[in-house]
């Protein structure tokens, strides 16, 4: 048996929860041909392997040998289970009741799922499979339990979740994304910053070593203060050599349109994107320059934005899509009209989103195509364009009306001031989670006490 990738450890498990009776799970039934439930979300107080052995009446100084495994590329869940070392039937006994209950389809299961399988008995040769789960996106688990008869039941279980406030600053040194994880910061915070600083900043030039930056965001934690999930980024601040600007999430409620404002309750969306995809490094800017394949000079008339080949590719603002096609040169190209006599243009995508067509209306973030090499091009990369009264102009310079002002509406601007107050108050008494991080230094916010 190989358990190279496993932890083995043995618990004795306390008095507790030896009251717990099986009430507190959802079952879907012994019978395999019964019609599949949509199992009900159970609320678990107490720490599941407890909770496990007490409920069906084992004794609770029984040994419990855990195993936990995490699925590998190109390697199926029966492979993994086996490994940990279930035996066969057991094994393919105890998957096949979560497949009947159509909590998982084994022909989707995705690398990284963790699955932990808990054995009763005094030797791991000799130990009884008595459970095994499968750790869900959301902090929960699918559980599938052996019961006194020997066979097994299907479950979902669920821990309290709550949300908690967290903040991360630093000086940059490097790139925000390798500072914010240094602070304890997860990929998803880094990622909704750079979509709130979308229309502000180009990630590629406007940062730079030394500048500041400020987060501050909702974590689910369980009842241990377990991190489950990420939560929405409520702060987000910058300030650098290029901008200096900070941003509070709001939903007003006369249009129930979350967005993001500054201090004084002005929209961060603006009518165009800068950048419309992420993690792009900018390649070439706009104007003249010697053409990679002709050879000679010519007017460069967008961006370059290289980027792996499939990256998704947004709408740079709403609009009506005028052309979806191959285009010459430009490969497959999209041109998109928006008002005030602007047109957004995005050149050599590997190929389209469902429904781009002439004539198709799409609103701002939707994505339309994705990052090819197609038409005359070295490399795959957006070549995105925008043009003004049908004259080219650089996105990277121009500057774009803001979307709302809350201060045109006196009683939503005033429940805007209520919830920034409540925000900076946060930003004060937020824990970092690594311990660091100071609150940056504002003319618009007192420093803390």
């Amino acid at each position: 048996m190989n358990l190279s990738r496993s932890t083995v450890t043995l618990s004795m498990l306390g008095v507790a929860a030896v009251g717990t009776s099986l009430g507190v799970f959802h079952s879907l039934g012994q019978s395999r041909t019964a019609e599949a439930q949509i199992p009900a979300t159970v609320q678990l107080a107490m720490p599941l392997a407890s909770t496990l052995l007490t409920a069906d009446g084992f004794d609770p100084e029984t040994e419990v040998i855990t195993r936990d495994g995490t699925l590998q590329p190109r390697e199926t869940l029966i492979e993994l289970v086996t490994e940990l070392g279930v035996g066969g039937s057991d094994a393919s006994r105890s998957l096949q009741a979560i497949y009947d209950a159509e909590l998982v389809d084994p022909r989707r299961v995705r690398p990284g799922l963790n699955v932990t399988a808990q054995f009763r008995g005094d030797t791991p040769d000799t130990a009884e499979l008595v459970s095994l789960s499968l750790s869900r996106d959301n902090g929960g688990q699918i559980l599938s339990k052996r019961m006194s008869d020997g066979e097994f039941m299907p479950m979902v279980l669920q821990p309290h979740t709550q949300p908690v406030e967290r903040r991360v600053s630093g000086r940059i040194d490097g790139s925000i994304y390798q500072t914010a994880l240094s602070q304890g910061a997860h990929d998803q915070q880094v990622v909704d910053f750079a979509k709130i600083f979308g229309y502000d900043l180009d990630f590629q030039r406007d940062v730079q070593p030394g500048d500041e930056f400020e987060i501050v965001y909702e974590e689910m934690v369980d009842e241990r203060g377990n991190r489950v999930s990420s939560g929405n980024v409520l702060y987000a601040a910058f300030n650098g050599r290029r901008v200096d600007k900070s941003y509070y999430r709001f939903t007003p409620e006369d249009d129930g349109a979350t967005d993001y404002f500054n201090f004084d309750g002005e929209s961060a969306t603006k009518f165009l994107m800068k950048t419309p995809i992420n993690g792009a490094r900018l390649s070439s800017n706009f104007g003249y320059r010697r053409h990679p394949i002709s050879g000679y000079n010519k007017l460069h008339k967008g961006t370059d934005f290289a980027a792996p080949s499939g990256t998704p590719i947004y709408a740079a603002g709403h609009g009506t899509i005028e052309r979806a096609n191959r285009y010459g040169g430009y490969g497959n190209y999209i041109r998109i009209k928006h008002a005030n006599g602007f047109q957004t243009a995005y050149a050599h995508m590997s190929r389209f989103a469902s429904g781009m067509r002439a004539g198709s209306r799409v609103q701002q973030g939707d994505v339309i195509g994705y990052v090819g090499s197609t038409g005359a091009s070295t490399g795959p990369h957006l070549h995105y364009e925008v043009l003004r009264n049908g004259s080219h102009i650089n996105a990277m310079t121009l500057d774009m009306p803001t979307g709302r002002k809350l201060a045109d509406s006196p009683a939503t601007f005033e429940e805007f001031v209520a919830r920034r107050d409540e925000i900076d108050q946060m930003r004060r008494t937020a824990p970092t989670p690594n311990g660091g991080g100071v609150m940056m230094a504002s003319n618009e916010v007192p420093p803390a006490p």
